[in-house]
């Protein structure tokens, strides 16, 4: 990996948002009657077949020329397509997305809207002072593609060997069906390859081509189907993946490919849909253990339907009262696109109660309290959040739970879930926190979570943007697939709870320590852990997990281990690896004292410990 440049804040007018509705006819129930008024209010868009093809594409692109550059703005964009087709191969629709877009079809399954068409990710491309250009992926973050079917269709060139989604973290791909070519997760056509730092798919049928890893420095794929799967750079982990590569990892001229026929405990991520008389309902799927496929490859998705009658519709102006007013009351929370400010907690009290962002909501305290607070209830969900840190240091961002270790109110049937939960300390704003996210709960799935003290952009620097751990896991039976842990001042990850799992997970070290002294655990450890499962845990199992160094400051910086974890039968260590990116330094050994160290010398080399102990 190469360091992530800083991209420049764009500062733009925002949109008003078009109240566009229609008749919508999805294949597998009748035509439902007129949708409603827009319930969401501005900077969501909701899009009908019947609506005339050039106002859609003068639409999406008007927000993707907006927020192509615009890496840490205010703005927040949700474009929702109604069920049926858009486009066709004579007039197809193809648009690409930029920041804090997410795009979604509303069908109950995904074939219930096709696009003929495209919707992808290239490159960025930025000219610097001196007039030089740089195209890359690797800040290509906070953007979403759910929920329906994609029919290659309409371009030229090299740009029409594949559907491009060239993103690093906090770009999931859920429920995406691809047709008529492959999906490349790097763009080869804008100024060469280069790197990307991503990602996540789940839920997704890709069968129908080859999905191009390319430059993807690791990725995690679950739950899917594969139709091939090219290379592989550092760490690509497939959990429950029908047709993926086999396993590899650490084998002579392999692939560095980690594959679990199975997921021990997934729950995919809840999401809108109009029904068949036009009202919409939020689906919340049922967990499943031991998964692989799909979850809609026999029929629709398995879950519970709740009317959005039940759930209070919040914008950036509702205030933390009203929110836990209506909590309280039983409702369910939806929050619209914005950024919110947050004056005291979020209290989620209620079992089984949902919170759901769209179009990237982002939350931000402005005291010295956690923005979201959750009792030790069962089956609480939470997804499509970016929760910021303010000014003032907090104890935690998100709190999970309140009775750490203890089983109170846990559920393993009902798991309490977070999706595509993303928490940034510094970036677009001066942040501070000891610790991003605190999960005291038992029997919760943290399914693909971005934990990320930021190393480019606003409020950045070793005494300003001042952050301890990015996660710390004090409840058992927590299983977290897809983590991405990066940049923290101490170890970026400790884990007290017994009965872990990790699936898939990527740290690197913080770039700016100014001193060995600075970043030392204790005088005989340099630095500190990216994973540190604690003394006296007996039970943890982690699988495709990395940690990469590029100390920045031009002094020698070492951690003495990556990964440190108690030697005990019940904790075992699969696939890891350690990577030197760049800078000074390095990493002395992967776990334990075990792995060779990674330097300059064998700089963007991987250092593999296959198993431990």
């Amino acid at each position: 990996m190469v360091p992530r440049a800083a991209a420049p804040v764009v500062r733009l007018v925002t949109l008003l948002a078009l109240l566009v509705w229609g008749l919508a006819a999805p294949a597998h129930a009748a035509p439902p009657a007129a949708a409603p008024p827009n319930p969401f209010g501005q900077n969501t868009y909701v899009f009908t077949p019947d609506m005339p093809q050039a106002q859609i594409q003068a639409t999406v692109d008007r927000i993707a020329t907006q927020q192509k550059d615009n890496q840490f703005g205010s703005e927040r964009y949700a474009l929702l397509f109604a069920p049926g087709t858009y486009g066709s191969a004579a007039n197809p629709l193809n648009f690409q997305v930029g920041y804090y877009t997410e795009v979604a079809g509303l069908g109950r399954n995904p074939g219930d809207v096709t696009i003929n068409g495209s919707v992808e990710v290239y490159n960025r491309c930025v000219t610097d002072a001196n007039g030089s250009t740089s195209c890359y992926a690797l800040d290509n973050f906070w953007r979403s593609l759910s929920n329906m079917k994609i029919a290659l269709a309409g371009k030229s060139g090299c740009q029409a060997s594949a559907n491009f989604w060239a993103t690093s973290q906090a770009a999931s791909l859920r429920r995406v069906q691809v047709t008529g070519g492959n999906l490349s997760l790097m763009d080869y056509c804008s100024a060469g390859p280069q790197y990307a730092s991503g990602g996540f798919i789940a839920d997704s049928d890709l069968s129908a081509g080859t999905t191009i890893n390319g430059s993807q420095q690791q990725f995690l794929v679950r739950d899917s189907k594969l139709g091939g799967w090219s290379n592989g750079v550092w760490n690509q982990v497939f959990s429950g993946v029908e047709n993926a590569p086999a396993q590899s990892f650490g084998q002579p001229g392999g692939q560095p490919y980690t594959t679990l026929p199975r997921t021990e405990l997934s729950r995919e991520r809840p999401y809108l849909y109009l029904d068949a008389s036009g009202q919409y309902q939020v689906l919340v799927p049922t967990a499943r253990h031991q998964s692989s496929g799909t979850t809609w490859a026999n029929g629709p998705t398995a879950g519970t339907s709740i009317p959005l009658s039940d759930f209070l519709i919040a914008n950036p102006a509702t205030s933390a009262r009203d929110i836990d007013k209506a909590l309280k009351a039983g409702k369910n929370l939806l929050l619209a696109p914005g950024v919110y400010d947050v004056s005291s907690p979020i209290h989620v009290k209620r079992a089984d109660t949902v919170v759901l962002g769209l179009g990237f909501p982002t939350l931000r305290p402005t005291g010295d309290s956690p923005v979201l607070h959750t009792a030790s209830v069962p089956g609480i969900k939470v997804a499509g959040l970016i929760v910021d840190a303010g000014p003032a240091v907090t104890p935690t961002l998100v709190q999970l739970g309140d009775c750490g270790k203890c089983a109170k109110g846990s559920d393993g049937d009902d798991p309490t879930t977070l999706n595509d939960v993303y928490l940034r300390i510094g970036g677009a704003s001066a942040g501070r926190t000891q610790d991003a996210l605190t999960v005291n709960a038992s029997d919760v799935v943290l399914d693909n979570i971005w934990s990320w003290r930021a190393d480019h952009g606003t409020g950045v620097g070793w005494s300003t943007n001042t952050a301890d751990r990015g996660l710390v896991v004090n409840g058992d039976r927590v299983h977290a697939l897809g983590l991405f842990v990066e940049h923290y001042q101490k170890d970026n990850v400790v884990w007290n709870g017994e009965d872990g799992r990790v699936v898939f997970f990527q740290n690197e070290f913080p770039y700016d320590p100014p001193s060995q002294a600075a970043w030392s655990a204790s005088p005989t450890i340099k630095g500190y852990a990216a994973f540190l499962v604690s003394p006296g845990v007996q039970r943890f199992t982690g699988w495709g997990m990395g940690a990469y160094s590029f100390f920045n400051q031009g002094v020698d910086i070492h951690a003495t281990r990556a990964f440190q974890v108690p030697v005990t039968p019940g904790v075992r260590m699969h696939d890891l690896l350690t990577v030197f990116l760049n800078g000074s330094g390095g990493i002395d050994s992967v776990v334990n004292g075990v792995g060779a160290p990674v330097t300059q010398a064998n700089s963007g080399q991987a250092s593999q410990v296959v198993s431990y102990p």
